[in-house]
């Protein structure tokens, strides 16, 4: 699993650029015996889907590439495989899917202070014998999608060996690597509208680092994009121009006393510990032309979080409203109306009951591998959970490492924690398979 994980941190699986990873993967699985499958991020389906822009690029998702690799375990190893697919599949035998994502951040080197697409074990245990892996997509979460490949093949192993029993239903694993995710999750929305598979999945485990803690509540995001028109001028006469910078800072002020105001009025059980449960962030800014030049045009992209049980649209209207506020208080802005659109890919947010069978599992699952159970919590970022739910699929994210390291320079995860969570995986499976077959 050190290898597995380490040689799948060295790809730079940045956006588009999945492809290769994946085919590792698939290789990898193949290897070890799982009936691989493989499905490319598909615009036209993507196009269906609400969260997409309706004119998907087909440049966009080219070599967005996700992979998974199944194992069918117990009693249903005994069934000829090709005639239960002629059969339309055992509907009795439970599949529950372990999620990872393939893709990472960029990352830039200067930052670092070593190559973050080689990966590095720390000195105490040597080369992939150390406490801790440092690299890009250690934590999110390459480390997590070792964890599940890892699980899989121990529940293989114990089965056979007689030291783990399934009930006679049996238990299918799908073991997914899948593309896209950081922006938007291209590959598990093309499994959840276009399945790749000959079966269904009754639940998602989805390796997120969540500190080995079930989070059943991910959190939505609109993407909205805003823009501004002025009036350019030279600088030496810059009275005679309509800065664009004023009337900004003006928007973004009025944002975030609206992040105060839903901060306080729009509450979630799982959220109260959170210092800011609904952030919004402008994390990119481009506005006028020359230094000497009063700036005539801005465009700020925005990043608004989207509470579970509120929907993009409800957000973008409040947020609309707002602007329209900051509108009616400047001459300039009635007479040239800034524009405020949505571009990219929009996340709806997501939630399970706490009490569902696959969460119930999880926590059975710490407790077998020797950890506390702990109470299930919301997260203020998105994931591919939503895609699972939204198409009827029960997803709790659940994996090693934590989110603190995401997307940071050195990211790190502590092995024995990727341990844990293998553990932790495999046992949860086992009282999937159990409480399905009991009819829980």
């Amino acid at each position: 699993m050190r290898a597995f994980a380490a040689d799948l941190c060295r790809f730079r699986s940045t956006a588009g650029e999945e492809a290769a990873a994946a085919d590792f993967v698939e290789r990898a699985l193949d290897d070890l015996g799982f009936e691989t499958y493989g499905w490319d991020a598909d615009p036209a389906v993507l196009a269906d889907h609400p969260s997409f822009p309706d004119d998907v690029d087909a440049a966009a998702v080219e070599g967005r590439r996700s992979v998974a690799g199944v194992l069918e375990l117990g009693e249903v190893d005994a069934e000829d495989p090709d005639a239960a697919r002629e059969d339309g599949e055992d509907a009795s035998t439970p599949t529950l899917a372990l999620n990872g994502h393939l893709d990472v951040v960029p990352a830039e080197p200067g930052e670092w202070s070593s190559d973050p697409f080689e990966p590095a074990w720390d000195d105490a245990g040597g080369d992939e014998g150390g406490a801790t892996l440092t690299a890009r997509g250690a934590a999110d979460m390459k480390s997590g999608l070792a964890a599940c490949v890892g699980a899989a093949a121990d529940l293989r192993a114990a089965v056979a060996n007689g030291s783990v029993s399934l009930p006679p239903s049996g238990l299918r694993l799908a073991v997914e690597a899948v593309a896209g995710e950081e922006d938007g999750g291209y590959g598990a929305a093309t499994a959840a509208l276009a399945s790749p598979y000959p079966f269904e999945r009754d639940a998602a485990i989805v390796a997120e680092p969540t500190e080995l803690c079930p989070v059943v509540a991910a959190e939505g995001s609109l993407m909205a994009r805003l823009e501004i028109d002025g009036r350019s001028a030279h600088a030496a006469t810059r009275w005679r121009g309509e800065d664009v910078l004023p009337r900004f800072e003006a928007v973004r002020e009025a944002f975030a006393d609206l992040e105060r105001e839903r901060c306080e009025s729009v509450s979630h059980r799982l959220y109260g510990e959170s210092p800011v449960p609904w952030p919004v962030v402008c994390g990119r800014v481009e506005a006028g032309s020359w230094a000497s030049t009063v700036p005539a045009t801005l465009s700020a992209e925005f990043r608004i979080g989207v509470a579970p049980g509120e929907t993009v649209a409800e957000v973008e209207s409040a947020f609309r409203e707002r602007l329209a506020s900051v509108v009616a208080d400047d001459p300039w802005l009635r007479d040239h109306p800034p524009r405020f659109e949505r571009f990219s890919v929009q996340f709806e947010p997501a939630e399970i009951a706490v009490d569902e069978p696959v969460v119930e599992a999880v926590r059975a699952g710490l407790v077998a591998a020797g950890l506390p159970d702990v109470e299930p919590r919301g997260a203020t970022y998105g994931a591919d959970s939503r895609h699972f739910v939204a198409a009827g699929v029960p997803a709790v994210l659940f994996g090693p490492g934590t989110i603190d390291e995401a997307h940071y320079p050195d990211e790190t995860i502590a092995w024995r924690e990727v341990e844990r969570a293998r553990e932790a995986i495999a046992a949860a499976a086992v009282r999937f398979a159990t409480d399905r077959a009991a009819g829980s």
